[in-house]
């Protein structure tokens, strides 16, 4: 299996980051097998969704209303509602695997690999990109 990492900046507000082109850029050329993205960070995670037509705005909005920015979170360091981005990884894993076909992505056509940050306090995210070959 080969891997490497590659950084990201995300900024002070919560945000979902297309990656496609450098996952895409990974894989490139390298045949037949399977590409797994791993984001190592308790409070960000890995998505599979359309972008660019309004769907990565609802998804932020929708990680808003189930997990408010608020006082209620035990977990309480840093900003306000910070535990919420502890949670996140329940519902947006850190995770996502997809196949490679001749070294091109078999993504659909309006799926983009996506790093969902609601981490404020965090703007350095790092993400594993491993290949394995089949």
């Amino acid at each position: 299996m080969d891997s490497e990492t590659r950084s990201y900046r995300t900024g002070g507000e919560d945000v979902v980051l297309d990656i496609t082109r450098d996952c895409a850029a990974y894989v490139d050329g390298r045949g037949d097998g399977l590409l797994h993205v791993f984001v190592p960070h308790a409070t960000a995670g890995i998505a599979i969704i359309e972008t660019g037509a309004g769907s990565d705005e609802d998804l932020i909005a929708a990680l808003g209303d189930l997990l408010p920015a608020d006082d209620r979170w035990v977990h309480r360091h840093g900003s306000p509602g910070h535990g919420r981005s502890h949670v996140m990884p329940a519902l947006v894993p850190p995770y996502a695997s997809v196949p490679v076909l001749g070294g091109r992505l078999a993504l659909g056509t309006w799926q983009s690999i996506c790093l969902v940050d609601l981490n404020v306090d965090n703007h350095h995210r790092e993400v594993r990109l491993s290949f394995l070959a089949g």
